[in-house]
């Protein structure tokens, strides 16, 4: 009994009726994960603290609570105070006081502390997976001397942060070479599957990816925590990553390239074996009718063993799983965190697919320059156009990321984020000046004669001898490319094995000069190799800024954790005026303060507080503390109790500004026995 395969439009026809139904449920799928994802900002940052950096208190509090601009990640032993000795004052138990909006953690502290300048050092993993750090000081009665040394160190830096970060670019630049070369593969030169060095490329490319995730996997641990690499082993440790947004995510990829490494076995199995089959003229001519009418007899007549529908249907699945792969990293970094994550996630997802098929596409293009002399030129032509798609796809979704996480031109210039999306941007810009040239030469192959290479396939190489070529060409050989050939007769072998290996040397050293002579007989090719090479090199460079970039503090996460663009300016003769909101978190715990500093220069000034409710009635607050900083001249903090006028209004008479610069001023407000939070604002003065 003989099978017969469905005809070709009727595969087709019956995968894309599937499309819609794919696309429904693809929609749903994300729909879900991004209603789910609160707005917050990414890179989270200490917004306020109780006690406050350098305040003095006149009696010992019974805990210290921190307040973060995000959600954040925090463990029994992420706050730690210790006294003037370094003897761990706290009791090791940590309190969640997130309430609405407000995220806010803190620790219990021992009774009876003695006077004394006590160190608060605290750690925690923000919502877009990187760890951050930080530490502080109060005093309690007067500062003393201590023997604490506040730590110099960022959280996931040192040795373990170098080898989390080299596994970073590592995963990177292998999903980058894997998807990029597939997508080469499928797009434009269809007959490279059953290129031995294309298959190499897209192999080592699955295998560094997954060596890489499952590395980053292992060092997460230590990475967010002790920086030491013997926490690799803690199993515990593990237990607890696998819990984590960042975990789950590591874990989605590692399964995703399982079925990555099925698509890779096709590929170059099954897929490889049919365009070998058939033949350079053959694969090109099933390129073109690709989109030709097949219910046109002729067409149908003309068409040979068609490969269209296998392409069709790797494309849409290996579309789907590098689709899968990407977002692993947009649901767990800085895409998954800060204003508009419905929007962020599906951009980063196409920001990554793009970036990969123009430079993973890139490399693959260079690989078969240098070591594959017989691919058309056809084919480099096509990669030009898809090389052209994916630009435009990244100039669209980089402006919006750029804007998403900027927010101001402030930002751009003076923070190190904005400053390395500037350099990433020149990148891109010098990369698609060469990429302007090779298009040049793209377009001069299109107009070059064809038959070069077989003019210098029937020249003799060097050292080869006319009984050698009359060998060579003789019915028993198989061309396997131009100027190659592969004898399919048995040959008669030495019995000497010296003298056996020393033909097969001669032989192996023969057949790569002549494809040396094809590469380099076409002054086209050879251009168009040395432009590819130039972009590649810029490609590597341009990959290793895109990973600084992506564990960077976003440039208005730092604005707003440094106050910057939200100065305000003191005219002289005239009060300083400023409106502060607060929310802390309890039971009509919504309000705002308005700050009036007058005449807010060097000097003696007057203070006035007025605070209100929601609802714009005065609110008399249980208790309101001011302090003056000013960072740039290491004074402050300044205390400041002032004293109650009237319900809802505190004052306070001879509050002396040394000197001129951007001080700042925090507002702690506390609506009931537990609920209080810190506001600021930075006025300039002078």
């Amino acid at each position: 009994m003989t099978a017969t395969a469905p005809a070709p439009s009727t595969a087709r026809a019956r995968v894309t009726a599937f499309l819609p139904r794919l696309a429904l449920v693809l929609a749903a799928l994300l729909a879900t994960l991004f209603t789910a994802a609160a707005p917050a900002t990414a890179h989270a940052a200490l917004t306020a603290s109780d006690p406050t950096d350098g305040a003095v208190v006149a009696t010992a509090p019974a805990q210290v609570t921190l307040s973060f601009s995000e959600q954040v990640a925090m463990g029994d032993d992420s706050i730690r105070v210790l006294d003037p000795q370094g003897k761990r004052v706290d009791t090791g138990e940590l309190r969640d006081m997130c309430s609405g909006n407000t995220v806010r953690y803190g620790t219990a502290l021992h009774t009876g502390l003695p006077n004394g300048t006590y160190t608060v050092a605290w750690q925690a993993v923000s919502a877009d997976s990187h760890p951050i750090s930080g530490a502080f000081t109060f005093s309690i009665g007067a500062p003393s001397a201590t023997d604490v040394s506040l730590p110099t160190a960022q959280a996931g830096g040192g040795p373990i942060g170098i080898a989390y970060g080299i596994a970073r670019y590592a995963a990177y630049a292998g999903f980058t070479v894997l998807v990029g070369g597939a997508a080469f593969i499928l797009l434009c030169w269809r007959r490279g599957a059953a290129e031995r060095p294309l298959q190499k490329l897209v192999v080592r490319a699955w295998v560094t990816l997954t060596a890489a995730t499952l590395a980053m996997l292992v060092l997460r641990t230590p990475y967010t925590g002790s920086g030491s690499f013997s926490d690799v082993f803690d199993l515990n440790g593990l237990r607890a990553v696998l819990e984590t947004k960042t975990g789950a995510s590591l874990v989605s990829r590692l399964l995703l390239l399982g079925a990555a490494a099925l698509f890779v076995a096709v590929l170059f199995g099954v897929y490889a074996r049919r365009v070998a089959g058939l033949g350079p003229e053959e694969a090109d001519r099933s390129d073109r009718l690709d989109g030709a009418d097949e219910s046109d007899p002729a067409d149908e007549a003309e068409r040979p063993d068609d490969t269209s529908d296998l392409t069709f249907g790797l494309a849409i699945g290996g579309a789907v799983v590098a689709g899968g792969i990407a977002a692993t990293w947009a649901l767990s970094e800085h895409a998954s965190t800060g204003i508009q994550p419905g929007i962020a996630m599906p951009a980063d997802i196409l920001h990554l697919m793009a970036v990969a098929t123009w430079l993973g596409g890139l490399a693959a293009l260079l690989v078969a320059l240098h070591k594959v002399p017989g691919i058309e030129r056809v084919a480099v032509r096509r990669f030009s156009r898809v090389a052209f798609v994916s630009v435009l796809v990244l100039a669209v979704t980089g402006v919006y990321q750029s804007w998403r996480q900027l927010g101001s031109w402030s930002a751009l210039t003076g923070t190190d984020y904005g400053q390395l999306l500037l350099l990433k941007v020149g990148l891109v810009a010098v990369l698609l000046g060469i990429a302007y040239v090779s298009r040049t030469w793209t377009s001069r192959l299109a107009e070059a004669p064809t038959d070069a290479e077989a003019a210098v396939a029937s020249v003799p190489a060097v050292g080869q001898t006319a009984d050698d070529v009359s060998r060579e060409t003789a019915p028993g050989a198989v061309s396997e490319g131009p100027g190659v050939s592969r004898e399919t007769e048995p040959v008669a072998v030495p019995t000497d094995p010296e003298r056996a290996a020393q033909l097969a040397r001669q032989r192996a050293a023969r057949e790569s000069a002549q494809e040396k002579r094809v590469r380099d007989a076409d002054p086209d090719r050879a251009g168009l190799r040395r432009a590819v090479l130039a972009e590649a090199a810029i490609a590597v460079i341009l990959l290793a800024v895109t990973t600084v970039l992506t564990s960077t503090e976003p440039g208005r996460t730092v604005e707003r954790e440094a106050g910057r663009g939200s100065t305000a300016t003191a005219v002289p003769d005239r009060a300083v005026k400023i409106t502060l909101p607060f929310d802390t978190g309890g039971p009509n715990g919504k309000g705002s303060v308005r700050l009036e500093l007058d005449p807010g220069r060097v000097g003696a000034n007057t203070l006035h507080l007025w605070s209100e409710s929601a609802d714009g009635a005065p609110f008399d607050l249980p208790e309101i503390k001011v302090a003056f900083t000013l960072p740039a001249k290491d004074i402050g903090p300044l205390p400041l109790v002032p004293e109650r006028a009237a319900p809802g209004h505190w004052t306070a008479s001879g509050v002396q500004l040394p000197l001129a610069g951007e001080w700042r001023i925090d507002v702690t407000v506390r609506t009931s026995d537990i609920d209080q939070t810190t506001v600021q604002k930075t006025v300039k003065i002078g």
